[in-house]
């Protein structure tokens, strides 16, 4: 509201300069300003809610033996390991990078992630494979997993180009990117018969 009374626009002109943010954005927007001139203003609110012009692009998905191409190619063990930590427990890019060894229970086998969107924590379960080849790589007790040779952070740039490098290499002609593995990862798992709530 105070974005809206700081703009000097009308409702209409307001809403429309959000034309191209999602339709939940818009509602979000619309039902505020239906609310202020109702119940703060006490006038009527004959506005239409625009349509968003943003089109729904659906998500790339590849199927499990490309993904599994991918692993298996990668000769690169930490590279390997990056790939696996975006499918196999859904990461987010970020995510990913920032992921530290105290931040995996192999008791319980799950990973708690403390780097998650909008400072949220979330439980993620740890996959018997992740298990399997974090043995191999070698287990520690703190610090980053993925550590640069420069005993930096791994940058995005880095594991985006892991990705990109992986599926060209498998003759991938999809737009393939991190968050396809992780788009992947959830699609899979509906296709399992997992819970939609659960997966959310």
């Amino acid at each position: 509201m105070k974005d809206f009374l700081d703009s000097g626009k009308t409702p209409r002109e307001f809403l429309l300069s959000y034309s191209t943010k999602s339709k939940s954005t818009m509602r979000s927007i619309y039902f505020a300003l239906k609310f202020f001139y109702e119940n703060v203003l006490n006038k009527g609110f004959e506005e239409e809610l625009p349509l968003a012009r943003k089109s729904l692009k659906l998500p790339i998905v590849l199927s499990k033996e490309e993904i599994n191409k991918m692993i298996e190619s990668t000769n690169n063990m930490k590279h390997k390991l990056v790939i696996m930590f975006l499918y196999y427990a859904g990461l987010r890019l970020d995510e990913a990078r920032n992921i530290k060894w105290q931040d995996i229970d192999f008791d319980r086998e799950i990973i708690h992630l403390k780097t998650a969107k909008g400072d949220k924590e979330r439980i993620v379960f740890l996959h018997k494979k992740l298990i399997d080849i974090l043995k191999i790589y070698g287990v520690r007790k703190e610090g980053p997993i993925f550590v640069s040779q420069r005993d930096g952070k791994y940058n995005k740039r880095t594991i985006q180009q892991i990705i990109k490098s992986a599926s060209k290499k498998v003759g991938i002609k999809k737009n393939v990117t991190p968050h396809t593995l992780r788009h992947s990862f959830a699609t899979h798992l509906l296709e399992s018969g997992a819970d939609i709530r659960y997966i959310q």
